[in-house]
């Protein structure tokens, strides 16, 4: 959670574009991690064989290129804390993806509760439609992401078979840069200032912290626990996320804000609390 919670902050401190941001960050997480998938594929090679040698990456991949674009955007445009609010409202998300994955049956609590949080999610965008603090269109963005963010970690649940967390999520990682990296051809000779040393810095956090110790403890433990407890645990960021902003860029939430967490965390409360649903037998 503490890893995950400085990507908003090198974000924001970082002057590239968006969908370079990614592109770079993605690649350099890719090649960081490139021994270890080696090393447990050699490890691994009978049992990869006898199973699935290539695990299906390519729409999680894509999947995951789409919402640390969308996440970027989102992340300049408001404020921190309420962007990583909302791109962590995953345990409202998680139960409808896992139905259409797996066929795990929503109940009655899961949707109340995410109608309670939805409540919360509007009183911060009505908040900033009449004040300055965010934008409406920053929130937009980043609930698009969190969307994405919550089918990813769900198609995710498709290769816990493999025995390496590696073997999956560095090729996932892969297939994410060479999407991104598409997607930023055009803005490479005006997307980001090549020789600042500055630039390189946040980069390189973004690849280490948030997504190399961050996303990767993040399926880890999607591999252990339940997908919900897992998101639950996430959704803490926007806490860490806004004493950072608070300390680096002086951003200060409004009262609104504190009001409409508590409203969001009865929700999540009430979504992880519901009994774990059934999964279709078929």
């Amino acid at each position: 959670m503490l890893a995950l919670s400085t990507s908003v902050i090198f974000i924001k401190a970082s002057t590239a574009h968006p969908v370079l941001i990614a592109a770079l960050r993605l690649s350099l997480a890719s090649i960081i991690l490139l021994p270890l998938e080696r090393r447990d594929r050699r490890r691994h090679a009978l049992v990869l064989a006898a199973t699935e040698a290539k695990p299906r990456t390519w729409i999680p991949g894509i999947v995951l290129a789409l919402h640390f674009i969308s996440w970027n955007y989102g992340a300049k445009i408001t404020a921190s804390a309420q962007a990583s609010l909302i791109v962590n409202l995953v345990p409202v998300a998680m139960p409808f993806f896992l139905w259409f994955i797996v066929r795990e049956r929503i109940n009655r609590p899961e949707i109340i509760g995410t109608i309670i949080t939805l409540v919360g999610v509007l009183l911060l965008t009505v908040s900033d439609a009449i004040g300055s603090t965010g934008s409406i269109a920053g929130n937009a963005v980043c609930f698009v992401s969190m969307l994405l963010f919550a089918g990813y970690l769900a198609l995710g649940r498709r290769n816990r078979h493999l025995p390496s967390i590696w073997i999956y999520i560095v090729p996932v990682y892969r297939v994410a840069a060479i999407t991104c990296a598409v997607a930023s051809i055009p803005l490479l000779s005006t997307g980001m200032d090549w020789t600042s040393p500055r630039e390189w810095t946040m980069v390189f956090a973004l690849a280490v912290i948030p997504t190399v110790i961050g996303h990767s403890l993040l399926n880890g433990a999607m591999r252990n626990f339940r997908g919900q407890v897992v998101s639950l645990a996430s959704c803490g960021q926007f806490v860490t996320a806004g004493i950072f902003a608070w300390l680096i860029f002086g951003e200060f939430p409004t009262p609104i804000f504190y009001f409409a967490s508590l409203i969001v965390v009865a929700g999540i409360v009430i979504v992880i609390r519901a009994p774990k649903p059934a999964t279709d037998p078929t």
